[in-house]
């Protein structure tokens, strides 16, 4: 397993979609991050590439339409893709403001 070097926010996006789950379906991942199809393949491919997910088409016959290609992240890679999601999501937690109504705040009154 290679390492990721710069996680971008829409890769933790698509590390949060195969958290979720054993395995999911690459319009599934699309659907889940509001990320557009050609943001999410490449990531997935990425991931993949580096040994990070595993990648299998479907091979049910029962549903119809084009097939799917299923991923899951591999055993190795779920804790430093929890590491990931979560240094994603405290960057983007709102930052803590003063309280507006303590000593020496101001007060428009």
């Amino acid at each position: 397993m290679e390492s990721l070097g710069r996680v971008t926010p829409a890769t933790a996006l698509v590390l949060e979609s195969l958290l979720s789950a054993t395995k999911v379906w690459g319009l599934q991942i699309v659907k889940d991050t509001a990320k557009k199809p050609g943001t999410v393949y490449p990531i997935l491919e990425r991931l993949e590439a580096a040994g990070w997910v595993k990648g299998e088409w479907e091979t049910t016959e029962e549903r119809k339409g084009p097939r799917r290609r299923y991923y899951r992240l591999v055993s190795e890679a779920r804790p430093l893709a929890h590491e990931y999601v979560r240094a994603q999501q405290s960057k983007n937690a709102p930052a803590q403001r003063p309280s507006q109504t303590g000593k020496g705040a101001w007060n428009p009154a």
